[in-house]
């Protein structure tokens, strides 16, 4: 085992030389306003969930995506749609009104999720689906809580 030459300094870590040069940005980018569809809302329910879509002809779900889930209420009209968005790209993955019509219903093998049908519009055309959304914890009965208090809430 051969031992470490005492003639060679310690190098430390984490220190960078500077070399002193500045390298300046060749593009100067201005602040752009993004605009979300929901700054005239208010958030009713806001979870983290993993949605799916389940296939009506082969009986096999389809992941629609894994991110937060929420619940808006217009401010002038009071209606309320449920909004899902996936983590990281925040595409809308989910986007349908909350209607009386639907019933939300728990999923027969797991008591952290919940069935419905709706007439979702997240890929710009208006299509009935049947979504199943599984949650990581018990939240899902605050979920279908706030839900069906959505259903009865009046103007609706």
């Amino acid at each position: 085992m051969a031992l470490a030459d005492p003639e060679i300094s310690e190098i430390v870590v984490g220190e960078e030389e500077d070399t002193g040069t500045q390298i300046a940005p060749s593009i100067r980018l201005k602040a752009v306003p993004v605009t979300t569809g929901e700054e005239e809302e208010d958030t009713l329910l806001d979870l983290k969930a993993k949605l799916y879509r389940l296939d009506k002809k082969g009986n096999q779900s389809k992941e629609r995506g894994a991110g937060t889930v929420k619940l808006l209420k217009h401010k002038v009209s009071g209606k309320v749609r449920l909004v899902m968005r996936q983590s990281k790209t925040l595409k809308i993955c989910a986007n349908h009104l909350v209607l009386p019509s639907i019933s939300i219903l728990e999923h027969a093998r797991n008591e952290k999720s919940y069935v419905w049908h709706a007439a979702d519009f997240s890929y710009g055309e208006l299509k009935e689906e049947l979504f199943c959304i599984l949650f990581a914890s018990i939240e899902s009965e605050y979920f279908s809580e706030r839900h069906h208090n959505c259903n009865i809430l009046p103007g609706v």
